[in-house]
């Protein structure tokens, strides 16, 4: 059995859905918080079980019988992060997984700039000590984050951040239908695959532009300093840890980090990802 963790976020329910195209609801379970919120995938047919990975006595009850466990990486950054994944990875081993899969991020480095980067390099060292054979997913960065980030950008005219570098922001959904490949594909890849991201690496002077062309209206791209957007992170209610550890998105943009396209991703699906104009577009027409 395929087990699924988050099963009810943004990238383990469309990772679901996807998998569902390609094996039989009997050869996939979810693992999850709130079993309430995955009624629909029971329905289905799909096995629906409480895990948490804060309770490895829950998990072991969650990855009864499983042949491969995808673990979601936490919203979380820090000690606590690469604790709950260890967790989540020896419940696995424990459940007699014979393949670990994790969803890492392109850039993954212990001397990162970015704390996840970081805990996700972390989570890659616990992973090749586990005995167990993995695949660590070196997704790029999620094109949501880009859309968060333009905020009310549209509304106010200016999009202020920091100085950045290129980014290859990537779509949800091609990732998570890649996943599901990657899964029904048993074996596909053995530790961290290349970076999966979608076909340009794109600056936020780019996404200004492609956000003033997508309304009619004029958006400058207006730089601020570091500490001052950390001090207004902070001001805004933002913990002064964590709008640090935010704030390493832009000295790891500006060295690269996120700069690299690949075409694994594009190989994986059979098509083009989705341009960040394309997620840009469906964003700003929901709101």
């Amino acid at each position: 059995m395929i087990i699924v963790t988050g099963a009810t976020g943004q990238l383990g329910r469309r990772t679901v859905e996807r998998l569902l195209t390609r094996v039989p609801a009997d050869r996939v379970g979810v693992s999850v918080r709130d079993p309430r919120k995955a009624q629909g995938l029971a329905d289905r047919g799909v096995r629906v079980r409480q895990g948490s990975f804060t309770d490895a006595a829950g998990l072991a009850h969650a990855f009864e019988g499983a042949s491969q466990v995808l673990i979601v990486s936490v919203d979380a950054m820090g000690e606590e992060c690469v604790r709950q994944h260890r967790t989540a990875i020896e419940a696995a081993v424990a459940a007699g997984a014979r393949r670990i899969l994790y969803t890492s991020q392109m850039g993954a480095g212990a001397t990162s700039h970015f704390q996840a980067c970081r805990d996700h390099a972390a989570t890659e060292e616990v992973l090749r000590g586990c005995g167990v054979p993995f695949t660590s997913l070196r997704n790029g960065f999620y094109a949501a984050s880009a859309a968060h980030f333009l905020g009310h950008a549209v509304q106010a005219g200016r999009l202020a951040l920091p100085a950045d570098g290129p980014v290859a922001w990537t779509a949800h959904a091609d990732l998570a239908e890649a996943t599901a490949a990657i899964l029904a594909d048993e074996g596909r890849f053995d530790g961290p695959t290349p970076p999966l991201t979608a076909g340009r690496a794109l600056t936020f002077a780019d996404i200004a532009a492609i956000a003033t062309k997508l309304t009619g209206r004029t958006i400058a791209r207006v730089t601020v300093p570091d500490d001052e957007y950390r001090e207004r992170m902070t001001e805004q209610g933002v913990p002064a840890e964590l709008a640090g550890q935010l704030l390493g998105i832009f000295p790891a943009s500006r060295a690269g980090e996120f700069a690299t396209v690949d075409p694994t991703l594009a190989s994986l699906l059979g098509r083009e990802p989705a341009t960040l104009d394309a997620v840009l577009r469906e964003h700003l027409s929901a709101h």
